[in-house]
């Protein structure tokens, strides 16, 4: 036999919904704020993922490895890009 379902709290149901989106709001303005002024091909981990060469890329020299970016959050990264 189905078991029975509960009948559902819209005014829960809608504050959930009204908390969840706030929460991608802010998630969404944040991005919005760090592009910015950091690198959008800085990873997390601070490597590059560039498909260009940029001054600010630091090579350690292991293979297959992604540069480090050496370049500072602080400074306005577009003119470092080669062309």
């Amino acid at each position: 036999m189905p078991e029975a379902t509960q009948p559902v709290d819209k005014e829960k149901l809608k504050a959930s919904m009204a908390r969840l989106y706030q929460i991608y709001r802010d998630i969404g303005e944040t991005a919005n704020e760090v592009s910015r002024w950091r690198c959008p091909y800085k990873n997390a981990q601070d490597r590059c993922t560039a498909q260009f060469g940029c001054r600010n890329q630091f090579f350690t020299g292991v293979p297959d490895e992604k540069a480090i970016c050496a370049g500072s959050d602080k400074l306005n990264y577009r003119a470092a890009w080669e062309i």
